[in-house]
């Protein structure tokens, strides 16, 4: 049998490089001298023949785009060392799962209490982001499965799409469109608007809107979906969200009314997805299933509204 060249305890080093963004943080953290972190990183770069880490005087380091797809393996190859020389106890599977921020208040709690529910041995770890911070954990192995929306995603990810959801208005109470079934974008757009600028939604929405022959006047941004909704309670703009929220009060207590659009909208669908590169396993794949049956019966499944 051919020896194995790298030892776990230097993908150990290479690892706590990536998290702290400097050989010396990796040192303090680990209790080890920064030669060793180094010398470590550079045999496995060696080994490797390619370089896992950018450096930068006074900046510290990052992951290269090697590095990145390396950093992905190395978490995969310590966990399972982990439960291997643990015996494969029930308490030691983790599933760390990745929310897009807009979808997680809504969906992931009750996710992860139904999922430990019904797998007593497994915890799962929340992750949120956007989806660039999604992408990178995702390549780095910090997550092993992300809930997003797919926003035409790389394919270099396994995509399992979940539900279509149907854009929606927002309005205070008393505006002149609160007591209507249906209303038009364009209608809707004639007030102001306030607009969630995360990365993706942004143009997501602003594309319904052109495509709809409208340019809104954008009266605030923000980031958050609650804040939205509390300044559209507060008559500061009309707002759009595809994020279900079944109640109708924000978080001051004033009252937002939701309005159905009408007309051809492009639909919000959501997503699971893992990195085709790194090795799915058990866990994950009896989350994916959880979350495929549990987001079927909120919306139907595939191709609701």
């Amino acid at each position: 049998m051919k020896p194995i060249p790298i030892a776990l305890r230097q993908i150990d080093y290479v690892i706590a490089t990536a998290d702290t963004g400097s050989t010396a943080a990796a040192a303090r953290l680990l209790s080890v001298s920064q030669p060793s972190v180094s010398l470590a990183i550079a045999k496995v770069e060696a080994h490797l023949g390619r370089a896992l880490f950018a450096r930068s005087a006074g900046q510290g380091v990052v992951p290269t785009a090697f590095g990145r797809q390396k950093l992905g393996e190395f978490r995969q190859l310590r966990a399972r060392a982990e439960q291997a020389l643990t015996g494969g106890e029930q308490g030691s599977e983790v599933l760390d799962l990745g929310v897009f921020s807009t979808l997680g208040p809504r969906y992931a709690p009750s996710l992860v209490r139904e999922f430990e529910q019904a797998h007593p041995g497994a915890r799962v770890r929340l992750h949120e982001g956007d989806i660039e911070t999604l992408a990178e954990w995702l390549e780095g192995g910090q997550i092993d499965v992300a809930l997003t929306y797919d926003f035409g995603l790389p394919s270099t990810w396994e995509v399992m799409p979940l539900a279509d959801v149907r854009p929606y208005g927002l309005v205070p109470a008393g505006h002149r469109l609160a007591g209507r079934a249906t209303v038009e974008l364009a209608e809707l757009l004639q007030d102001p608007l306030i607009l969630m600028n995360l990365p993706h939604s942004r143009g997501y929405f602003l594309t319904l809107a052109q495509m709809n022959g409208v340019t809104p006047r954008i009266a605030y941004e923000t980031g958050s979906v609650e804040m939205l909704r509390s300044m559209v309670a507060n008559g500061m703009g009309v707002g759009l969200l595809a994020t279900d929220i079944p109640h109708g009060t924000a978080y001051d207590g004033r009252a937002v009314v939701r309005l159905a659009l009408s007309g051809t909208l492009a639909s919000h669908r959501i997503a699971l997805v893992r990195s085709k590169r790194l090795r799915a396993d058990a866990l994950s794949d009896a989350f994916c299933a959880h979350a495929a049956a549990a987001l079927a019966g909120a919306h139907g499944g595939l191709g609701a509204v």
